[in-house]
């Protein structure tokens, strides 16, 4: 499976992308949280089965656990 985790952490925005092993060369954690750091004004990486991301807008963070559901969806 995909997880997609995104908070409020004190005013910053956080997220945190994980890829079971079976996954991972279908999706990569690391590719997935890069297209999701801009929308919450951050940067972010990882490997293939874990990342995360840091930001400055949490409210991208809606937008960006939605896009996740896209990129699966079109994956």
């Amino acid at each position: 499976g995909v997880i997609a985790l995104g908070a409020d952490n004190q005013g910053k925005a956080a997220l945190l992308v994980a890829v079971t092993p079976d996954l991972t060369k279908r999706f990569k954690a690391g590719s997935l949280i890069r297209e999701l750091a801009p929308m919450i004004d951050g940067r972010g990486g990882g490997k293939p089965a874990l990342a995360q991301a840091g930001g400055a807008d949490t409210e991208g963070l809606d937008r960006a656990l939605a896009r996740v559901k896209e990129l699966i969806a079109n994956g």
